[in-house]
């Protein structure tokens, strides 16, 4: 009987060491939006780049992708600096494309301003703030 009793407070204890604690440093991916939201202004800089060096934008639109990348960047890293330039980057293109859905009437435009709407909607969400630096 002391057997039976002494076993099943052994198989506690290894029962309670198989256990793993969890880790106390950051998580991994603590906010996959910005991961997203990341991507997003890395194409942007992209799209500028390709659109300099096919001469469709000015050689000045280079600036703007250089601040993208910086932001795509920094909001990985979760900088704080890097939430205020992605969220001032976000709010003017979403006046961008509101304006040229106005003047233009085109379908596309509305679509990029919505998308737009909703990564400016998570950037302001106060958990996305808390975790910043």
């Amino acid at each position: 009987m002391s057997d039976d009793v002494r076993g099943s407070s052994a198989g506690s204890d290894q029962s309670s060491e198989a256990t793993p604690t969890p880790p106390q440093g950051r998580e991994l991916i603590p906010l996959p939006g910005l991961g997203g939201i990341s991507l997003y202004m890395l194409v942007l800089a992209g799209v500028s780049i390709l659109g300099v060096v096919n001469g469709q934008f000015r050689p000045v639109y280079l600036l703007f992708a250089a601040f993208f990348v910086t932001a795509a960047l920094g909001l990985l890293l979760l900088f704080r600096w890097a939430w205020a330039l992605t969220l001032a980057a976000i709010v003017l293109l979403i006046t961008l494309f509101a304006w040229k859905f106005v003047t233009e009437h085109q379908f596309p435009f509305l679509v990029q301003g919505l998308l737009n709407m909703v990564f400016f909607l998570y950037l302001v969400r106060t958990e996305v703030r808390r975790k910043l630096r």
